[in-house]
Protein backbone atom coordinates (compact mmCIF):
# COMPACT_ATOMS: atom_id res chain seq x y z
CA UNK A 1 0.00 0.00 0.00
CA UNK A 2 1.14 3.33 -0.81
CA UNK A 3 1.99 5.91 1.92
CA UNK A 4 -1.62 6.94 3.54
CA UNK A 5 -3.01 10.08 2.24
CA UNK A 6 -5.30 13.01 4.27
CA UNK A 7 -8.06 12.86 0.92
CA UNK A 8 -8.70 10.61 -1.63
CA UNK A 9 -9.20 11.78 -5.30
CA UNK A 10 -12.11 10.33 -6.65
CA UNK A 11 -11.89 11.02 -10.63
CA UNK A 12 -15.46 11.53 -13.05
CA UNK A 13 -15.65 8.19 -14.59
CA UNK A 14 -18.98 8.67 -16.30
CA UNK A 15 -21.72 5.81 -17.51
CA UNK A 16 -20.31 2.23 -17.08
CA UNK A 17 -21.41 -1.28 -17.79
CA UNK A 18 -20.78 -4.29 -15.63
CA UNK A 19 -19.66 -7.34 -16.47
CA UNK A 20 -18.34 -11.00 -14.39
CA UNK A 21 -15.32 -10.82 -16.49
CA UNK A 22 -16.38 -14.33 -18.27
CA UNK A 23 -15.68 -14.23 -22.11
CA UNK A 24 -19.03 -16.71 -22.53
CA UNK A 25 -20.99 -14.41 -21.00
CA UNK A 26 -23.13 -11.68 -23.07
CA UNK A 27 -22.38 -8.48 -23.18
CA UNK A 28 -18.71 -8.28 -23.71
CA UNK A 29 -17.81 -5.17 -22.83
CA UNK A 30 -15.19 -4.82 -24.53
CA UNK A 31 -16.76 -5.92 -28.23
CA UNK A 32 -19.41 -3.20 -27.42
CA UNK A 33 -16.74 -0.76 -26.79
CA UNK A 34 -15.36 -1.04 -30.29
CA UNK A 35 -18.43 -1.23 -32.01
CA UNK A 36 -19.70 1.87 -30.26
CA UNK A 37 -17.10 4.21 -29.40
CA UNK A 38 -18.41 6.65 -26.44
CA UNK A 39 -21.58 4.79 -25.79
CA UNK A 40 -20.06 3.67 -22.16
CA UNK A 41 -16.76 5.64 -20.14
CA UNK A 42 -15.47 2.40 -17.79
CA UNK A 43 -15.81 -1.14 -17.13
CA UNK A 44 -17.11 -2.06 -13.75
CA UNK A 45 -16.13 -5.92 -12.75
CA UNK A 46 -16.35 -8.88 -10.47
CA UNK A 47 -14.21 -11.09 -9.77
CA UNK A 48 -12.17 -13.00 -6.59
CA UNK A 49 -10.89 -10.65 -4.10
CA UNK A 50 -7.66 -12.05 -4.97
CA UNK A 51 -5.32 -10.94 -8.55
CA UNK A 52 -3.86 -14.31 -8.59
CA UNK A 53 -7.27 -15.83 -8.56
CA UNK A 54 -9.17 -13.26 -10.37
CA UNK A 55 -6.33 -13.75 -13.35
CA UNK A 56 -7.24 -17.84 -12.97
CA UNK A 57 -11.10 -17.55 -12.61
CA UNK A 58 -11.95 -14.88 -15.18
CA UNK A 59 -11.51 -15.55 -18.68
CA UNK A 60 -12.12 -12.42 -20.27
CA UNK A 61 -9.40 -10.96 -17.39
CA UNK A 62 -6.28 -11.15 -19.94
CA UNK A 63 -8.23 -8.98 -22.41
CA UNK A 64 -9.14 -6.42 -19.40
CA UNK A 65 -5.44 -6.20 -18.18
CA UNK A 66 -4.21 -5.63 -21.40
CA UNK A 67 -6.69 -2.58 -22.37
CA UNK A 68 -6.34 -0.85 -19.11
CA UNK A 69 -4.34 2.14 -20.31
CA UNK A 70 -7.57 2.89 -22.79
CA UNK A 71 -10.54 1.34 -20.94
CA UNK A 72 -11.12 2.46 -16.97
CA UNK A 73 -12.14 -0.11 -14.64
CA UNK A 74 -13.73 -0.50 -11.01
CA UNK A 75 -13.19 -3.39 -8.96
CA UNK A 76 -16.91 -4.43 -7.73
CA UNK A 77 -16.17 -8.09 -5.76
CA UNK A 78 -18.86 -9.81 -4.47
CA UNK A 79 -16.81 -11.96 -2.18
CA UNK A 80 -16.38 -9.22 0.40
CA UNK A 81 -18.28 -9.48 4.17
CA UNK A 82 -19.99 -6.19 5.49
CA UNK A 83 -21.70 -7.85 7.91
CA UNK A 84 -21.34 -11.60 9.09
CA UNK A 85 -20.42 -13.37 12.16
CA UNK A 86 -16.40 -12.47 11.25
CA UNK A 87 -14.66 -9.97 9.89
CA UNK A 88 -12.60 -10.52 6.54
CA UNK A 89 -8.96 -12.35 7.20
CA UNK A 90 -6.21 -9.77 6.96
CA UNK A 91 -4.00 -12.18 4.17
CA UNK A 92 -7.70 -11.76 1.94
CA UNK A 93 -8.17 -7.83 2.34
CA UNK A 94 -4.01 -7.15 1.31
CA UNK A 95 -4.92 -9.40 -1.53
CA UNK A 96 -8.13 -6.91 -2.02
CA UNK A 97 -5.72 -4.18 -1.44
CA UNK A 98 -3.20 -4.85 -4.42
CA UNK A 99 -6.26 -5.88 -6.74
CA UNK A 100 -7.30 -2.62 -6.57
CA UNK A 101 -4.03 -0.96 -6.52
CA UNK A 102 -3.20 -3.22 -10.04
CA UNK A 103 -5.99 -2.21 -12.13
CA UNK A 104 -6.01 1.56 -10.63
CA UNK A 105 -9.17 1.14 -9.20
CA UNK A 106 -10.63 4.61 -7.95
CA UNK A 107 -12.12 3.07 -4.91
CA UNK A 108 -13.59 -0.10 -4.32
CA UNK A 109 -18.10 -0.96 -4.18
CA UNK A 110 -19.72 -3.68 -2.46
CA UNK A 111 -23.18 -4.60 -0.93
CA UNK A 112 -23.59 -4.58 2.83
CA UNK A 113 -24.56 -7.93 3.34
CA UNK A 114 -22.79 -11.56 4.38
CA UNK A 115 -21.75 -13.17 1.23
CA UNK A 116 -19.57 -15.85 2.58
CA UNK A 117 -18.42 -17.87 5.06
CA UNK A 118 -15.09 -19.66 5.66
CA UNK A 119 -14.36 -18.08 1.90
CA UNK A 120 -17.44 -20.67 0.31
CA UNK A 121 -19.78 -18.02 -1.41
CA UNK A 122 -23.69 -18.59 -0.45
CA UNK A 123 -25.52 -20.12 -3.82
CA UNK A 124 -25.55 -17.61 -6.23
CA UNK A 125 -23.80 -15.30 -3.98
CA UNK A 126 -27.13 -14.86 -2.79
CA UNK A 127 -26.11 -12.97 0.71
CA UNK A 128 -27.52 -12.19 4.04
CA UNK A 129 -28.94 -8.53 4.05
CA UNK A 130 -28.50 -7.35 7.81
CA UNK A 131 -30.49 -5.74 10.13
CA UNK A 132 -31.63 -2.47 10.47
CA UNK A 133 -31.41 -2.10 13.67
CA UNK A 134 -28.88 -0.53 16.13
CA UNK A 135 -26.75 -3.94 16.38
CA UNK A 136 -27.21 -4.58 12.78
CA UNK A 137 -25.05 -1.15 12.69
CA UNK A 138 -22.61 -1.63 14.63
CA UNK A 139 -21.28 -4.90 13.36
CA UNK A 140 -21.90 -3.33 9.42
CA UNK A 141 -19.42 -0.34 10.74
CA UNK A 142 -16.54 -2.78 12.10
CA UNK A 143 -16.93 -4.85 9.09
CA UNK A 144 -16.87 -1.50 6.64
CA UNK A 145 -14.02 -0.12 9.03
CA UNK A 146 -11.89 -3.49 9.12
CA UNK A 147 -11.83 -3.48 5.28
CA UNK A 148 -10.85 0.53 5.00
CA UNK A 149 -8.22 -0.04 7.06
CA UNK A 150 -6.58 -2.36 4.47
CA UNK A 151 -7.44 -0.18 1.73
CA UNK A 152 -5.53 3.06 0.15
CA UNK A 153 -8.51 3.60 -1.63
CA UNK A 154 -11.94 4.71 -0.78
CA UNK A 155 -14.65 1.67 0.45
CA UNK A 156 -18.20 2.74 -0.91
CA UNK A 157 -21.12 0.94 0.63
CA UNK A 158 -23.77 -0.28 -1.42
CA UNK A 159 -27.45 -0.65 -0.15
CA UNK A 160 -28.68 -3.86 0.34
CA UNK A 161 -31.44 -6.02 -1.92
CA UNK A 162 -34.57 -5.95 0.42
CA UNK A 163 -36.95 -8.81 0.79
CA UNK A 164 -37.75 -9.45 4.27
CA UNK A 165 -37.94 -6.85 6.80
CA UNK A 166 -35.60 -7.21 10.05
CA UNK A 167 -36.16 -4.17 12.07
CA UNK A 168 -37.68 -1.29 12.48
CA UNK A 169 -35.60 1.37 9.89
CA UNK A 170 -35.84 2.40 6.89
CA UNK A 171 -33.10 0.82 4.00
CA UNK A 172 -31.68 4.99 3.63
CA UNK A 173 -31.78 5.78 7.10
CA UNK A 174 -29.63 2.90 7.94
CA UNK A 175 -27.30 3.89 5.27
CA UNK A 176 -26.95 7.38 6.21
CA UNK A 177 -26.67 6.05 9.89
CA UNK A 178 -23.57 3.70 8.32
CA UNK A 179 -21.90 6.47 6.29
CA UNK A 180 -22.09 8.80 9.43
CA UNK A 181 -20.75 6.20 11.42
CA UNK A 182 -18.01 5.40 9.10
CA UNK A 183 -17.38 8.42 6.78
CA UNK A 184 -17.73 6.48 3.51
CA UNK A 185 -18.80 7.31 0.76
CA UNK A 186 -22.31 5.27 -0.48
CA UNK A 187 -23.19 3.70 -3.69
CA UNK A 188 -26.87 3.85 -4.34
CA UNK A 189 -28.32 0.37 -5.92
CA UNK A 190 -32.11 1.94 -7.79
CA UNK A 191 -33.41 -1.63 -7.73
CA UNK A 192 -31.86 -2.52 -4.18
CA UNK A 193 -33.58 0.35 -3.39
CA UNK A 194 -36.77 -0.66 -5.08
CA UNK A 195 -36.92 -3.99 -3.15
CA UNK A 196 -36.99 -2.35 0.26
CA UNK A 197 -39.87 -0.14 -0.81
CA UNK A 198 -41.90 -3.19 -2.44
CA UNK A 199 -41.21 -5.46 0.57
CA UNK A 200 -42.25 -2.11 3.35
CA UNK A 201 -45.27 -0.87 1.34
CA UNK A 202 -44.14 2.55 0.48
CA UNK A 203 -43.77 4.58 -2.47
CA UNK A 204 -40.42 4.51 -4.77
CA UNK A 205 -39.82 7.80 -3.58
CA UNK A 206 -39.84 7.52 0.35
CA UNK A 207 -37.10 8.40 2.42
CA UNK A 208 -35.15 9.88 -0.08
CA UNK A 209 -35.44 13.58 1.40
CA UNK A 210 -33.74 12.74 3.89
CA UNK A 211 -30.92 11.05 2.72
CA UNK A 212 -27.84 12.80 2.33
CA UNK A 213 -27.61 12.60 -1.56
CA UNK A 214 -24.49 14.83 -1.45
CA UNK A 215 -22.49 11.08 -0.33
CA UNK A 216 -23.23 9.35 -3.07
CA UNK A 217 -20.19 8.61 -5.42
CA UNK A 218 -22.36 6.05 -7.54
CA UNK A 219 -25.54 4.62 -8.87
CA UNK A 220 -26.39 1.51 -10.08
CA UNK A 221 -29.52 0.31 -11.96
CA UNK A 222 -29.95 -3.12 -13.69
CA UNK A 223 -32.92 -5.78 -14.34
CA UNK A 224 -34.80 -7.00 -12.03
CA UNK A 225 -38.69 -9.09 -11.22
CA UNK A 226 -41.85 -7.66 -9.37
CA UNK A 227 -43.92 -10.60 -7.46
CA UNK A 228 -46.90 -10.57 -6.15
CA UNK A 229 -47.51 -13.05 -2.92
CA UNK A 230 -50.79 -12.39 -1.31
CA UNK A 231 -51.03 -8.86 -0.42
CA UNK A 232 -47.08 -7.94 -0.27
CA UNK A 233 -45.01 -7.02 -3.69
CA UNK A 234 -41.22 -8.21 -3.97
CA UNK A 235 -38.90 -7.05 -6.26
CA UNK A 236 -36.19 -10.19 -7.29
CA UNK A 237 -32.45 -8.58 -8.01
CA UNK A 238 -32.33 -10.15 -11.41
CA UNK A 239 -29.36 -8.68 -13.85
CA UNK A 240 -30.68 -10.25 -16.81
CA UNK A 241 -34.15 -9.56 -16.63
CA UNK A 242 -35.35 -5.58 -18.27
CA UNK A 243 -34.82 -2.50 -16.35
CA UNK A 244 -38.18 -1.49 -14.92
CA UNK A 245 -39.77 1.83 -16.17
CA UNK A 246 -40.12 3.35 -12.65
CA UNK A 247 -35.99 3.16 -12.42
CA UNK A 248 -35.74 4.75 -15.24
CA UNK A 249 -37.83 7.93 -14.26
CA UNK A 250 -36.11 6.98 -10.28
CA UNK A 251 -32.61 7.96 -12.40
CA UNK A 252 -33.52 10.71 -14.08
CA UNK A 253 -34.90 12.27 -11.18
CA UNK A 254 -32.05 11.44 -8.71
CA UNK A 255 -28.66 12.85 -11.19
CA UNK A 256 -29.29 16.59 -10.92
CA UNK A 257 -29.63 15.85 -6.92
CA UNK A 258 -26.39 13.75 -6.48
CA UNK A 259 -24.40 16.65 -6.41
CA UNK A 260 -21.21 14.76 -5.91
CA UNK A 261 -22.50 11.90 -7.97
CA UNK A 262 -18.83 10.57 -9.67
CA UNK A 263 -20.32 7.33 -11.47
CA UNK A 264 -23.28 5.41 -13.03
CA UNK A 265 -23.04 1.53 -13.72
CA UNK A 266 -25.68 -0.56 -15.54
CA UNK A 267 -25.34 -3.69 -14.62
CA UNK A 268 -26.46 -5.24 -17.98
CA UNK A 269 -24.97 -8.99 -17.40
CA UNK A 270 -26.66 -11.07 -18.96
CA UNK A 271 -28.41 -8.75 -21.84
CA UNK A 272 -27.69 -10.03 -25.49
CA UNK A 273 -25.89 -7.11 -26.79
CA UNK A 274 -28.45 -5.41 -29.00
CA UNK A 275 -30.53 -5.00 -25.86
CA UNK A 276 -27.25 -3.76 -24.10
CA UNK A 277 -27.16 -1.02 -26.58
CA UNK A 278 -30.68 0.21 -26.40
CA UNK A 279 -30.03 0.62 -22.74
CA UNK A 280 -27.08 2.31 -22.93
CA UNK A 281 -27.98 4.09 -25.55
CA UNK A 282 -31.03 5.78 -23.33
CA UNK A 283 -28.30 6.11 -20.30
CA UNK A 284 -25.90 7.79 -22.24
CA UNK A 285 -28.91 10.76 -22.88
CA UNK A 286 -28.65 11.05 -19.15
CA UNK A 287 -25.18 10.53 -18.12
CA UNK A 288 -23.30 12.47 -21.34
CA UNK A 289 -19.44 11.98 -22.15
CA UNK A 290 -17.41 14.50 -21.28
CA UNK A 291 -14.59 15.49 -18.09
CA UNK A 292 -15.06 16.68 -15.17
CA UNK A 293 -13.21 17.90 -12.13
CA UNK A 294 -11.96 15.14 -9.54
CA UNK A 295 -13.45 15.40 -6.09
CA UNK A 296 -11.87 15.32 -2.84
CA UNK A 297 -12.97 12.98 -0.23
CA UNK A 298 -11.89 12.99 3.58
CA UNK A 299 -9.63 9.74 3.87
CA UNK A 300 -11.25 7.76 6.67
CA UNK A 301 -8.26 6.21 9.25
CA UNK A 302 -10.70 5.21 12.09
CA UNK A 303 -10.14 2.23 14.64
CA UNK A 304 -12.30 -0.41 13.86
CA UNK A 305 -14.57 -1.69 16.87
CA UNK A 306 -15.80 -5.16 17.70
CA UNK A 307 -18.16 -7.09 16.29
CA UNK A 308 -21.22 -7.13 18.93
CA UNK A 309 -21.04 -11.30 18.79
CA UNK A 310 -24.91 -11.10 18.01
CA UNK A 311 -26.11 -14.54 16.62
CA UNK A 312 -28.55 -12.89 14.32
CA UNK A 313 -26.29 -13.89 10.83
CA UNK A 314 -27.09 -17.71 11.50
CA UNK A 315 -30.57 -17.54 12.57
CA UNK A 316 -30.80 -15.54 8.87
CA UNK A 317 -29.10 -18.38 7.56
CA UNK A 318 -31.49 -20.65 9.35
CA UNK A 319 -34.53 -19.58 8.30
CA UNK A 320 -33.41 -19.03 4.92
CA UNK A 321 -32.38 -22.21 4.02
CA UNK A 322 -35.18 -24.09 6.11
CA UNK A 323 -33.59 -25.07 8.92
CA UNK A 324 -35.87 -22.98 11.31
CA UNK A 325 -39.50 -22.46 10.62
CA UNK A 326 -40.23 -19.13 8.70
CA UNK A 327 -43.17 -18.56 11.38
CA UNK A 328 -40.44 -18.03 14.13
CA UNK A 329 -39.09 -14.79 12.07
CA UNK A 330 -40.37 -10.77 12.76
CA UNK A 331 -41.61 -11.04 8.80
CA UNK A 332 -42.57 -14.65 7.94
CA UNK A 333 -44.23 -13.97 4.44
CA UNK A 334 -40.49 -12.01 3.62
CA UNK A 335 -38.95 -14.94 5.12
CA UNK A 336 -40.74 -17.04 2.78
CA UNK A 337 -40.10 -14.95 -0.23
CA UNK A 338 -36.18 -15.16 0.72
CA UNK A 339 -36.24 -18.42 1.66
CA UNK A 340 -38.47 -19.73 -1.99
CA UNK A 341 -35.38 -17.56 -3.94
CA UNK A 342 -32.69 -18.97 -2.33
CA UNK A 343 -34.19 -22.39 -2.69
CA UNK A 344 -34.81 -21.62 -6.22
CA UNK A 345 -31.01 -20.49 -6.91
CA UNK A 346 -29.80 -24.10 -5.30
CA UNK A 347 -32.01 -26.05 -7.59
CA UNK A 348 -30.69 -24.24 -10.42
CA UNK A 349 -27.16 -24.60 -9.60
CA UNK A 350 -27.59 -28.19 -8.61
CA UNK A 351 -29.42 -29.02 -12.10
CA UNK A 352 -25.73 -28.07 -13.92
CA UNK A 353 -24.78 -31.34 -12.85
CA UNK A 354 -26.91 -33.74 -11.03
CA UNK A 355 -30.28 -32.64 -13.03
CA UNK A 356 -31.60 -36.38 -12.85
CA UNK A 357 -30.67 -37.15 -9.10
CA UNK A 358 -32.14 -33.26 -8.04
CA UNK A 359 -35.39 -34.37 -9.70
CA UNK A 360 -35.86 -37.33 -8.37
CA UNK A 361 -34.37 -36.40 -4.66
CA UNK A 362 -35.55 -33.14 -4.01
CA UNK A 363 -38.12 -31.91 -6.82
CA UNK A 364 -40.19 -30.12 -4.49
CA UNK A 365 -39.83 -27.41 -1.89
CA UNK A 366 -40.13 -29.41 1.20
CA UNK A 367 -37.46 -32.14 -0.49
CA UNK A 368 -35.44 -28.91 -1.12
CA UNK A 369 -35.20 -27.71 2.58
CA UNK A 370 -34.29 -31.43 3.25
CA UNK A 371 -30.85 -30.77 1.76
CA UNK A 372 -30.39 -27.21 2.52
CA UNK A 373 -31.10 -27.99 6.53
CA UNK A 374 -28.72 -30.94 6.38
CA UNK A 375 -25.24 -31.10 7.72
CA UNK A 376 -23.83 -31.93 4.70
CA UNK A 377 -25.47 -28.18 3.52
CA UNK A 378 -24.39 -26.67 6.30
CA UNK A 379 -20.26 -28.62 6.26
CA UNK A 380 -20.30 -26.68 2.78
CA UNK A 381 -19.39 -23.55 5.05
CA UNK A 382 -16.91 -25.56 7.16
CA UNK A 383 -13.75 -23.56 5.31
CA UNK A 384 -12.55 -27.66 3.58
CA UNK A 385 -13.56 -26.07 0.67
CA UNK A 386 -16.47 -28.47 -0.90
CA UNK A 387 -18.73 -27.39 -3.21
CA UNK A 388 -22.50 -27.35 -3.52
CA UNK A 389 -22.18 -30.17 -6.00
CA UNK A 390 -20.23 -32.58 -3.49
CA UNK A 391 -21.99 -31.92 -0.52
CA UNK A 392 -25.44 -32.66 -2.61
CA UNK A 393 -23.57 -35.78 -3.48
CA UNK A 394 -22.92 -36.79 0.09
CA UNK A 395 -26.51 -36.27 1.00
CA UNK A 396 -27.57 -38.17 -1.94
CA UNK A 397 -25.95 -40.87 -0.85
CA UNK A 398 -27.16 -40.92 2.65
CA UNK A 399 -30.57 -40.90 1.24
CA UNK A 400 -29.66 -44.06 -0.74
CA UNK A 401 -28.42 -45.60 2.56
CA UNK A 402 -31.82 -45.03 4.37
CA UNK A 403 -34.03 -45.56 1.87
CA UNK A 404 -31.76 -48.01 -0.63
CA UNK A 405 -33.04 -48.28 -4.36
CA UNK A 406 -31.59 -49.75 -6.86
CA UNK A 407 -33.33 -47.10 -9.78
CA UNK A 408 -32.15 -44.06 -7.85
CA UNK A 409 -28.23 -45.62 -7.15
CA UNK A 410 -27.96 -46.12 -11.17
CA UNK A 411 -28.94 -42.71 -11.74
CA UNK A 412 -26.35 -41.19 -8.67
CA UNK A 413 -23.77 -43.63 -9.88
CA UNK A 414 -24.23 -42.05 -13.46
CA UNK A 415 -24.14 -38.40 -12.69
CA UNK A 416 -21.31 -39.32 -10.79
CA UNK A 417 -19.24 -40.71 -13.90
CA UNK A 418 -20.01 -37.80 -15.97
CA UNK A 419 -17.68 -35.17 -14.63
CA UNK A 420 -14.80 -37.83 -14.70
CA UNK A 421 -14.54 -38.30 -18.38
CA UNK A 422 -13.21 -34.92 -18.71
CA UNK A 423 -10.17 -35.41 -16.24
CA UNK A 424 -8.31 -36.11 -19.81
CA UNK A 425 -7.99 -33.58 -22.72
CA UNK A 426 -9.10 -34.89 -25.87
CA UNK A 427 -6.15 -35.25 -28.60
CA UNK A 428 -5.74 -32.38 -30.80
CA UNK A 429 -6.48 -32.50 -34.36
CA UNK A 430 -3.43 -31.65 -36.59
CA UNK A 431 -3.78 -29.72 -39.88
CA UNK A 432 -6.36 -31.82 -42.02
CA UNK A 433 -7.32 -33.65 -39.23
CA UNK A 434 -10.53 -34.46 -38.05
CA UNK A 435 -10.81 -34.75 -34.05
CA UNK A 436 -13.16 -34.92 -31.11
CA UNK A 437 -14.76 -31.57 -30.20
CA UNK A 438 -13.13 -30.58 -26.59
CA UNK A 439 -15.93 -30.81 -24.87
CA UNK A 440 -17.06 -34.01 -25.82
CA UNK A 441 -16.54 -37.30 -24.68
CA UNK A 442 -17.93 -40.88 -24.85
CA UNK A 443 -19.21 -42.25 -21.84
CA UNK A 444 -20.45 -46.04 -20.92
CA UNK A 445 -23.15 -47.31 -18.65
CA UNK A 446 -24.05 -50.95 -17.54
CA UNK A 447 -27.40 -50.32 -17.76
CA UNK A 448 -29.99 -47.81 -20.50
CA UNK A 449 -31.32 -44.90 -18.65
CA UNK A 450 -31.80 -43.16 -22.68
CA UNK A 451 -35.88 -43.03 -21.70
CA UNK A 452 -34.97 -41.80 -18.11
CA UNK A 453 -32.57 -39.20 -19.56
CA UNK A 454 -35.70 -38.05 -21.73
CA UNK A 455 -38.52 -38.44 -20.12
CA UNK A 456 -36.22 -35.96 -17.42
CA UNK A 457 -36.04 -32.98 -19.93
CA UNK A 458 -39.55 -33.80 -21.20
CA UNK A 459 -40.52 -33.43 -17.52
CA UNK A 460 -39.63 -30.07 -17.41
CA UNK A 461 -40.80 -28.62 -20.55
CA UNK A 462 -44.28 -29.90 -19.82
CA UNK A 463 -44.35 -28.71 -15.81
CA UNK A 464 -42.90 -25.23 -17.39
CA UNK A 465 -45.52 -24.64 -19.63
CA UNK A 466 -47.79 -26.28 -17.61
CA UNK A 467 -46.85 -23.63 -14.43
CA UNK A 468 -47.45 -20.99 -17.02
CA UNK A 469 -50.76 -21.64 -18.17
CA UNK A 470 -52.30 -22.53 -14.55
CA UNK A 471 -49.94 -21.14 -12.29
CA UNK A 472 -48.75 -23.26 -10.42
CA UNK A 473 -45.97 -26.53 -10.68
CA UNK A 474 -48.20 -29.97 -11.33
CA UNK A 475 -45.64 -32.01 -9.35
CA UNK A 476 -47.49 -35.31 -8.94
CA UNK A 477 -46.02 -35.49 -12.81
CA UNK A 478 -43.03 -36.51 -10.95
CA UNK A 479 -44.29 -40.11 -10.32
CA UNK A 480 -44.05 -40.83 -14.05
CA UNK A 481 -40.32 -39.83 -13.96
CA UNK A 482 -40.14 -42.14 -10.92
CA UNK A 483 -41.20 -45.18 -12.74
CA UNK A 484 -39.13 -44.72 -15.68
CA UNK A 485 -36.16 -44.69 -13.50
CA UNK A 486 -36.91 -47.74 -11.92
CA UNK A 487 -37.12 -49.45 -15.62
CA UNK A 488 -33.67 -49.28 -17.18
CA UNK A 489 -32.54 -50.67 -20.31
CA UNK A 490 -30.23 -53.73 -20.34
CA UNK A 491 -26.63 -52.49 -20.86
CA UNK A 492 -24.00 -51.75 -21.99
CA UNK A 493 -25.06 -48.33 -22.86
CA UNK A 494 -22.89 -45.96 -25.09
CA UNK A 495 -23.43 -42.42 -25.30
CA UNK A 496 -21.61 -39.15 -25.99
CA UNK A 497 -21.19 -36.58 -23.06
CA UNK A 498 -21.26 -32.84 -23.60
CA UNK A 499 -20.02 -30.37 -21.29
CA UNK A 500 -21.90 -26.66 -21.52
CA UNK A 501 -19.85 -24.92 -18.40
CA UNK A 502 -20.45 -27.06 -15.67
CA UNK A 503 -23.31 -28.77 -16.84
CA UNK A 504 -22.87 -31.99 -18.51
CA UNK A 505 -25.75 -33.42 -21.12
CA UNK A 506 -25.99 -36.81 -22.34
CA UNK A 507 -26.67 -37.45 -26.11
CA UNK A 508 -27.60 -40.39 -27.10
CA UNK A 509 -26.34 -41.58 -30.22
CA UNK A 510 -26.33 -44.13 -32.31
CA UNK A 511 -23.78 -47.27 -32.01
CA UNK A 512 -22.41 -46.11 -35.69
CA UNK A 513 -21.59 -42.77 -33.83
CA UNK A 514 -20.34 -44.55 -31.02
CA UNK A 515 -17.95 -46.17 -33.43
CA UNK A 516 -16.73 -43.06 -34.58
CA UNK A 517 -16.62 -40.90 -31.61
CA UNK A 518 -14.33 -44.08 -29.80
CA UNK A 519 -11.92 -43.83 -32.68
CA UNK A 520 -11.32 -39.76 -32.26
CA UNK A 521 -10.98 -40.49 -28.70
CA UNK A 522 -7.87 -42.10 -29.52
CA UNK A 523 -6.28 -40.08 -32.19
CA UNK A 524 -7.45 -37.70 -34.63
CA UNK A 525 -8.20 -38.98 -38.04
CA UNK A 526 -8.13 -37.94 -41.76
CA UNK A 527 -11.79 -37.79 -42.59
CA UNK A 528 -11.19 -40.22 -45.51
CA UNK A 529 -11.09 -42.71 -42.80
CA UNK A 530 -14.54 -42.15 -41.38
CA UNK A 531 -18.04 -42.83 -42.73
CA UNK A 532 -19.55 -39.38 -44.62
CA UNK A 533 -22.62 -39.57 -43.16
CA UNK A 534 -21.85 -40.00 -39.49
CA UNK A 535 -18.99 -37.53 -39.95
CA UNK A 536 -21.61 -35.04 -41.50
CA UNK A 537 -24.06 -35.59 -38.40
CA UNK A 538 -21.16 -35.23 -36.07
CA UNK A 539 -20.59 -32.27 -37.25
CA UNK A 540 -23.90 -31.11 -37.50
CA UNK A 541 -24.00 -31.75 -33.84
CA UNK A 542 -20.62 -30.34 -32.34
CA UNK A 543 -19.17 -33.46 -31.84
CA UNK A 544 -15.95 -32.92 -33.46
CA UNK A 545 -13.36 -30.63 -34.57
CA UNK A 546 -11.23 -30.06 -37.64
CA UNK A 547 -7.05 -29.39 -37.24
CA UNK A 548 -5.77 -26.08 -38.73
CA UNK A 549 -6.00 -25.82 -42.69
Amino acid sequence: MTPAADTWSLPWLGLGLSSNLSASDVPQPYRLWDASPGLFDFVEYSAPLSLEDARAQATLFPEMWRRLSDVPVLFHPVHLNLWGPSLEPAPALRALAEHAHAVKSPWVGNDVGWWHEEGEPFPGYLYFTPPFTEEGLRDCAAHALHVQSHLDVPLVLENPAVLARRGSWHVLDFMAKLHARTGLPLLLDLGHLLSHQLSAGLPLEAGLDGFPLDKVVELHIAGGVVTRRGSRRFYVDDHTQPVREELFHLLEMLLPRCERLRAVTFEGDGHPPEVALLELRRLRRLVPAGPREPLSWPAVRAPVPALTGDSKPWELFDAGHGVTAVESTEDPEGVRADRDFRLAVVAEQLDQSWPLTRLLLAPTPEALRGFTASREYRAMFDGLGRSLGQVFASWARRQLIQAPGEALASVVALETLLPNAFLWPAPTPGPGQVGLAEDVRVGAFPVDLTECVFAARALRRHLTGRAWAGGEVELSGLEGLQQVAARPGPGPWHFAIQRHGRRHEIAPVSSDMVALLRALTEAPRAPAELAPAVLAEARARGLVRWGPG
